[in-house]
């Protein structure tokens, strides 16, 4: 076991106990619970009536810095949704530092399930279900939100589902859209975040094939080091929104120096290359060899933010015109992860499809803002197709923090278009 994982296993041992008297759980043999493997269907309901009434989910997520807790139904109600954020104690490092996050989960883990019950106005034995992030993530910090889930369940008897933490996100939008705008399989999806810049064509709720990766960096690594290059304070924000917000500044193109565009890398190709730009602004900073003003930082966050969205947009349209002409019907599109809350991004990428296909009707989907960032609600609503069909995981189910979505068993979803 990999010292990350050795100390995310000991993360259970730290806050489980937090958890279950918080919610009023009381252990036996000496605070010992089992996770013994067994066939809890007879203990929670038939499939006939878990389809018939309201399912209740209590969900958490710790993938990276962010400690999350949600319950969320199969009504499509978000009922809370906790992020407990660690921004503060990460920007001294210049990124997520593994074991300090890890320390911010152990912390923050029982609060955070125990405001989202408070703000749910359940108690946690009202909770039909628990979800956790299964994967991919920084080992140490998955493994407390999921030692964490794994214990509430058992202790409650109730049965458990772990989620890959990129499907997640791509199903967001099932269940914040309106019906009439509502994304139908097959579907395109846009995955940019820290540490993904995918397009993949999602088939079901658990089959999806990727279609373009990065043969480098993703874009949400790019924004990070370009931020710290230019000296950006992160705030209460992380350093890709600070560089985002300081784009914004009312200072005109014609009051900052030229700067001139950087080019997409492998022009034709579909894939994904992010370390020759944030290389490229690197280089001109030092071949400037003077204090950047404000006025010239801004125009070089410009450029960075410019032709990183304009990759986005070069291989969004690439991959739909190859879709086109293998005769697979997308009608939508969607674009989820951290990094599509970035406005500049989001009309840019309507733009960009709107020229595309201006006499084809192709939606653009995002998930709300709040909804992009890592949060439990979108790991509980990517459970929902597990748990209504009664396809669970075992307690003993093991973590990966390497998992590649297109690997996902195509097994086991219930029908929620209908819900």
């Amino acid at each position: 076991m990999s010292f990350k994982l050795a100390r995310g296993a000991a993360a259970f041992q730290s806050c489980r106990t937090s958890i279950l008297l918080a919610q009023g759980v009381h252990l036996k043999n000496n605070g010992n619970t089992s996770l013994n493997v067994f066939n809890l269907k007879s203990r929670i309901c038939s499939g006939a009536l878990c389809n018939s009434r309201l399912f209740t989910v209590l969900t958490v997520e710790s993938s990276a810095d962010d400690t999350c807790a949600a319950v969320v139904t199969s009504s499509r109600e978000i009922l809370s949704n906790v992020v407990i954020k660690q921004h503060d104690l990460h920007e001294g490092f210049g990124g997520i530092h593994p074991m300090i996050a890890i320390e911010g989960h152990q912390r923050n883990m029982p609060t955070a399930v125990q405001r989202a019950l408070k703000e749910a106005k359940l108690s946690a034995q009202d909770i039909d279900g628990v979800a956790f992030t299964r994967g991919p993530g920084i080992g140490g910090c998955l493994s407390v939100g999921a030692n964490a889930a794994k214990t509430l369940a058992s202790a409650l008897g109730k049965p458990v589902v772990g989620v890959h933490h990129m499907q997640a996100h791509a199903l967001t939008p099932l269940l914040t859209s309106p019906t009439a705008q509502r994304p139908e399989f097959p579907f395109l999806t846009l995955l940019v975040s820290g540490g993904h810049t995918l397009l993949v064509l999602a088939k079901s709720p658990s089959s999806f094939q990727i279609l373009a990766n990065t043969v480098d960096e993703s874009i949400g690594r790019a924004y990070d080091k370009v931020a710290r290059m230019l000296k950006m304070p992160w705030g209460n924000r992380g350093p890709a929104a600070s560089l985002e917000e300081f784009c914004r500044k009312d200072i005109k193109e014609s009051d900052a120096p030229y700067i001139e565009p950087f080019a997409v890398p492998m022009p034709g190709k579909l894939a994904f290359s992010y370390s020759g730009l944030h290389s490229a602004v690197d280089r001109y900073i030092a071949a400037s060899e003077l204090y950047l003003t404000e006025a010239h930082r801004v125009a070089l966050g410009r450029a960075f933010q410019d032709a990183a969205v304009r990759q986005l947009c070069a291989k969004l349209v690439q991959c739909l015109s190859m879709l086109e002409r293998k005769d697979i019907d997308v009608r939508h599109v969607v674009a989820s992860g951290g990094v599509a809350s970035n406005s500049f991004l989001r009309s840019r990428l309507k733009e960009a499809l709107e020229k595309h296909s201006p006499e084809r009707e192709i939606s653009l989907t995002f998930p709300p803002i709040e909804l992009c960032t890592d949060n439990a609600v979108m790991v509980g609503w990517a459970s929902m197709y597990r748990f209504l069909a009664e396809n669970y995981d075992d307690y003993t189910v093991e973590l990966r923090p390497k998992w590649s979505i297109g690997t996902l068993p195509n097994t086991g979803n219930f029908d929620l278009s209908g819900l």
